[in-house]
């Protein structure tokens, strides 16, 4: 946040020190003088002693004109005759900004949050071509949102969050330049639709997933029809294969203990089985 500084830890210890060595000799010589010129130097330098943190940058006024940066570190200012302007915080930052119940390219109302991350690179640009950086940045970042929006359709946003972070950055950056501030990125957090919409997209997205399962299931279909048509073919043209094929289909039927397979008489003398049947019969009573 922007901030003016009037008083600090180094300007206090200061004004306490004259203080008290004014009283110390006021006490040593029995006059007040000492002590009241302690009292005003104490003053004086609680209002000229600045420090500025190292991430900090202000701007010195001398009569109203500027005059040029000062910090991060302590300096001295003249009283009354210098100012300061509000303290610069270069640091990267942090912008949440919210566009509501903006429409998009296909008439979609939509609730879009954002992050915007800026800097200060030029503090003084920031302090001399803007007034408050602060609400320009908001007020840029949230424009640019509800343009860019009105850009995109629903299906863009919430597909392509990328892409739209990174127009609505370099929308940014080309109007915050000149102040001396950059955009570095720009991140959507969540893309909001009317709860009526959503649910008629699940219900839409439903029927397609069934239209596809119905597709592909067809599309089995087919393919195992095919697979018979070829399989009758082949069999047609070898008929021992078709009763090879008979014959293990039966036995995996009957392979299981405690089974009954009910095969027509005209299946077995066509397979010939009957032969083969009555051999295990024996093969089994003599055992």
């Amino acid at each position: 946040m922007i901030k003016i500084e009037q008083i600090n830890g180094v300007a206090i210890a200061a004004f306490v020190f004259c203080l008290i060595a004014g009283a110390l000799l006021s006490i040593t010589m029995h006059q007040p003088a000492p002590i009241v010129m302690g009292a005003l130097l104490g003053l004086y330098l609680l209002f000229a002693i600045k420090v500025v943190q190292q991430w900090e940058k202000v701007a010195l006024l001398r009569l109203g004109r500027y005059v040029g940066l000062r910090g991060p570190g302590i300096f001295h200012i003249v009283p009354v005759v210098e100012t300061l302007s509000p303290f610069v915080d270069q640091r990267v930052r942090v912008a949440s900004v919210t566009a509501e119940s903006t429409l998009t390219r296909d008439t979609v109302p939509v609730n879009v949050d954002a992050i915007v991350f800026w800097m200060v690179w030029n503090a003084e640009k920031a302090i001399l071509e803007v007034e408050n950086f602060l609400d320009a940045i908001n007020l840029s970042a949230q424009t640019a949102l509800r343009e860019s929006i009105g850009r995109h359709e629903l299906a863009q946003m919430i597909t392509e969050r990328e892409t739209l972070g990174r127009e609505l950055q370099r929308i940014l950056d080309e109007k915050t330049n000149p102040w001396g501030i950059t955009v570095q990125s720009v991140e959507v957090r969540d893309v909001r639709i009317p709860q009526g919409l959503e649910d008629a997209m699940s219900r839409q997205a439903q029927a397609e997933r069934e239209r596809q399962a119905r597709i592909i299931l067809g599309q089995a279909e087919t393919e195992i029809s095919n697979s018979f048509v070829e399989a009758a073919a082949a069999y047609a043209e070898n008929p021992v294969a078709l009763h090879l094929r008979a014959m293990n289909m039966l036995y995996e039927a009957i392979k299981e203990k405690g089974s009954m397979v009910i095969v027509p008489s005209s299946a077995v003398e066509t397979m010939g089985l009957g032969g083969t049947l009555a051999t295990a019969s024996l093969g089994g009573a003599k055992t």
